[in-house]
């Protein structure tokens, strides 16, 4: 029989679990902070007018900091993440994230964390192109390291095994998979990332693929870094248009065309294909889940005063 002391410990490690996970709350800065909300709208919103692309780069700042040791901003450092093949020079952003964690600083001392300004930026920038909006629990702090291990991104040649791996291994399950997807609905891609697709794939609509061979073209080399828009239809508009041009075999990654493929996730596609209010919700669920996996709460990290550094 367990002895009083250990099921008092037990307790204890429990109820400390609970008290961590439950930091995160959307109200975090009413009172330390209250305008800081407003405050990384204002910014994200003036970047995205000026930019358009902009939106898009922060969401995927967001999705990329969170899908490598938690959402921590460790993407934000400098070098490490950032330098790694999966990021380096494709990463856009961190420019805006200064600019506005300069803005958060000057009304609030060190009290907003970066990793909490990338959530709510990210947030903002879907809603800035006429995505759907969601509450943002808030309270997350920062890292004081990367490690530059970037493993757990999923590939733009992942097949749909290997996306629900990845996403399942942040406890995403594949709905979450598919909508989070969807985000490819705005920003660009490297010719390098989808030149196999266009030459080597059938499952491609022909007219297409011919569109983008011109500034794709063949060797491997020639071209690399020339952009393609992943939505085609709308590349500016935050919609539903990514899934209807998987119906049309007109994905442009690899990993977009999977998702509907003769695959588990053709009836999710369908879903939100002709249903924008079902992709939105669906959308907004999870990047909250997202922007859950393994935030730093509580006493740990720091909240940094600059977001490419740790405090010295």
């Amino acid at each position: 029989m367990a002895s009083a002391s250990c099921i008092s410990l037990v307790l204890l490690v429990a109820l400390a679990a609970t008290a961590v996970s439950a930091q995160l709350s959307p109200t975090f800065y009413d009172t330390s902070c209250p305008r800081a909300l407003d405050t990384i709208k204002s910014g994200v919103t003036e970047a995205v007018s000026s930019n358009r692309r902009m939106g898009a780069s922060l969401l995927r700042l967001h999705f990329h900091d969170c899908f490598v040791n938690g959402c921590d901003a460790s993407v934000l450092l400098s070098g490490n993440e950032q330098d790694a093949p999966a990021n380096k020079g494709s990463l856009l952003g961190f420019s805006v994230i200064d600019n506005i964690k300069t803005q958060v600083e000057a009304i609030c001392k060190q009290t907003v964390s970066c990793a909490d300004i990338l959530a709510v930026a990210a947030r903002d920038s879907v809603v800035a192109l006429g995505g759907p909006s969601w509450t943002v629990p808030l309270g997350r702090r920062d890292s004081t390291s990367a490690t530059g291990d970037t493993g757990d991104l999923p590939a733009p040649d992942s097949s749909v095994a290997q996306l629900q791996a990845a996403f399942s291994k942040k406890n995403l399950n594949t709905a979450d998979m598919v909508a989070l997807s969807g985000a490819h609905t705005i920003g660009q891609a490297q010719c390098l990332n989808f030149r196999d697709r266009l030459y080597n794939e059938t499952n491609i609509d022909t007219a297409f693929a011919t569109s983008l061979k011109a500034n794709c073209p063949r060797p491997t080399g020639s071209g690399d870094g020339s952009l393609a828009p992943l939505d085609t239809t709308t590349p500016n508009a935050f919609d539903n248009a990514y899934y209807t041009n998987l119906l049309s075999q007109k994905g442009l990654l690899h990993s977009d065309q999977v998702l509907f493929n003769n695959a588990a996730t053709d009836n999710t596609v369908r879903n939100f294909a002709s249903s924008a209010a079902a992709f939105s919700s669906a959308f907004a669920t999870a990047m909250v889940k997202m922007g859950n996996v393994q935030p730093l709460t509580g006493t740990q990290g720091q909240i940094r005063l600059s977001c490419s550094k740790v405090n010295s």
